[in-house]
């Protein structure tokens, strides 16, 4: 793909894998120069195309299966542990692999039934450029992994598990000695968040500089597997389509450019970052699904109204073949989506991570659609809502909650989670810090939420809402006020895999209510209120894998 691409301009998160600051960036992308390109060609040794970018960066691809089976960088192995190499998904099998030169580009072509996957080289760039095109379900496609030797970049962060060897959950969540969990989960951030992904010592760096996920599915708030580091090596990935938590259907067609980018030390050049990066080098290529800047469009917005200006506001664009999405500016609500496929889209603003509007637009190659202000109706935001006490705020996410932030690089048995159990009084001011940002049946089920209530209060019929933004195993919040005990609620629709102990609390958001009669409440104005929240379900196993629920906010209408 070519021209502007979808991601917002704040997407500014740079992930480092050693305790090496990232310095200066080194020469990287369309801007490395061509002076160092004296030696940029191909050659066939048998059984590689092996391409020399001229920037000290020499690559070899399988001509059997179009594996990348050596990456060397100023003369250094990067390619490879267990015996396996960098290839999409775990490697596609026999493939028609051909290589042809353009000038200063080289394309080696990959075809495998109905996929084709493409690395591309510029002459004097000490990059790599793939895209990968899955047409239907016949090929399972969903990463590329590098995989990147032992060794070479040492690192303890979340996603590592060197020095993690007791198994927590599965065979993917481990515990180091000192109980803190690591998993390749474990990446903290969502796609939104983050231009690339890798690992840097000081003196070199090998990074991920991910595409526009224009074909993906999950939207903005998604989180996926980034990398990894074990005893046998690293991998960085990018993730085509991921099921675990997954809110969307999968997407079909070309995706890419992805870049594997080298530098000295410092982060891949900007001008390789999705949104900033342009590939017209790339129009007459022949790439099955390529789009040229030229048969695409831009929505822009000239400001949304009815904001809280406390939260950042996000404007996606989503239909069956494609997804976009653009930060609106804090001052007005301005916003702008490069690079779209011409289509008509579902355009959804969100508070935060809760949608709060929707509309739809239609999208035309080589114009601008541009949109009046958009007014969100306060109905639309439940936290605009009276009431008589609130616990959390509505954003689509359990921010705030007890053990929130956390839970998106650790296990919920980690040693640095605070107790799963507590109960809260509203009025002491610590009401969401004590309050679980997720309950489950087998651990923390039967939380209780002591209030009290004006003699006015009491006497009238109340609304109790329980926003939640994902589920396990059909977990839900049933609930009992003092004697009255509500009716198990039908479960939503949620995604069917792990979540809650996998890093994310991104599936659907739900919110319950319940009409609690006036006959519920204590006539005795100096008593407290019992709220009981328990989990049911008939699914799930035990302990932090039995049904559960992520909360995004709790809250007793006026």
């Amino acid at each position: 793909m070519s021209g502007p691409l979808n991601r917002p301009v704040r997407r500014r998160t740079f992930v480092l894998g050693s305790a090496a600051a990232a310095g200066s960036a080194a020469l990287a992308g369309p801007l490395a120069e061509s002076a160092s390109a004296a030696s940029f060609g191909w050659s066939d040794d048998g059984s590689h195309y092996v391409v020399d970018t001229g920037a000290n960066l020499v690559f070899k691809v399988s001509k059997t299966n179009g594996d990348l089976t050596s990456l060397v960088h100023r003369g250094t192995e990067y390619q490879g542990y267990g015996g396996k190499n960098s290839h999409v998904e775990s490697g596609l099998g026999t493939s028609t692999v051909t290589i042809a030169q353009s000038g200063s580009t080289i394309l080696i072509s990959v075809a495998y039934g109905t996929l084709r996957h493409y690395y591309a080289a510029r002459s004097g760039e000490n990059n790599v450029y793939l895209w990968t095109n899955k047409a239907d379900t016949s090929v399972s496609a969903t990463r590329y992994i590098v995989r990147v030797k032992a060794g070479l970049f040492l690192n303890d962060e979340p996603d590592s598990y060197t020095y993690a060897p007791t198994t927590v959950e599965a065979s993917d969540v481990f515990a180091k000695s000192d109980g803190q969990t690591r998993s390749k989960h474990y990446s903290k951030l969502r796609v939104i968040d983050y231009d690339y992904i890798g690992w840097n010592t000081g003196s070199v760096g090998l990074w991920i500089v991910l595409s526009n996920h224009e074909k993906a599915s999950g939207g903005p708030f998604y989180r996926s597997l980034l990398r990894h580091q074990s005893a046998d090596g690293g991998g960085l990935y990018e993730i085509l389509y991921y099921g675990e938590n997954q809110t969307e259907a999968q997407r079909f067609g070309l995706q890419g450019p992805y870049v594997i980018a080298f530098t000295d030390g410092g982060a891949p050049s900007s001008s390789l970052f999705p949104g900033t990066l342009t590939t017209s080098w790339a129009d007459s290529l022949g790439i099955s699904g390529y789009v040229a800047a030229g048969g695409r469009g831009r929505v822009a917005g000239v400001g949304i109204t009815g904001r809280n200006t406390a939260y950042p506001y996000t404007v996606g664009l989503a239909n069956s073949a494609a997804q976009y999405w653009g930060s609106a500016r804090s001052s007005d609500g301005y916003f702008s989506i490069p690079g779209v496929l011409p289509g008509t889209y579902t355009l959804t603003v969100f508070k935060d991570e809760l949608a709060v509007h929707t509309t739809s637009v239609t999208v035309t190659a080589g114009t601008t659609t541009s949109l009046n202000t958009i007014s969100i109706p306060s109905s639309n935001d439940p936290g605009n809502a009276s009431a008589v006490w609130r616990i959390g705020d509505w954003t689509g996410t359990p921010s705030g909650f007890k053990n929130a932030a956390l839970m998106t690089y650790a296990h919920p048995s980690d040693v640095r989670a605070s107790s799963w159990t507590g109960n809260v009084v509203i009025g002491s001011g610590s009401e969401t810090a004590a309050f679980p940002a997720y309950i489950w049946k087998d651990v923390n089920s039967g939380l209780l939420v002591y209030f009290k209530l004006t003699a006015a209060q009491a006497a009238a019929a109340h609304t109790l809402r329980i926003g939640v933004t994902t589920a396990y195993a059909n977990g839900r919040p049933q609930v009992t006020v003092n004697s009255w005990v509500s009716a198990i609620p039908s479960p939503p629709t949620q995604p069917s895999t792990r979540s809650l102990t996998v890093g994310s609390y991104r599936g659907n958001n739900y919110t319950f209510t319940y009409s609690v009669p006036a006959s519920a409440w204590l006539t005795d104005v100096g008593q407290y209120n019992v709220l009981k929240i328990d989990v049911v379900s008939g699914s799930g196993t035990t302990g932090y894998l039995s049904a559960g629920t992520s909360i995004d906010a709790i809250d007793l209408l006026a």
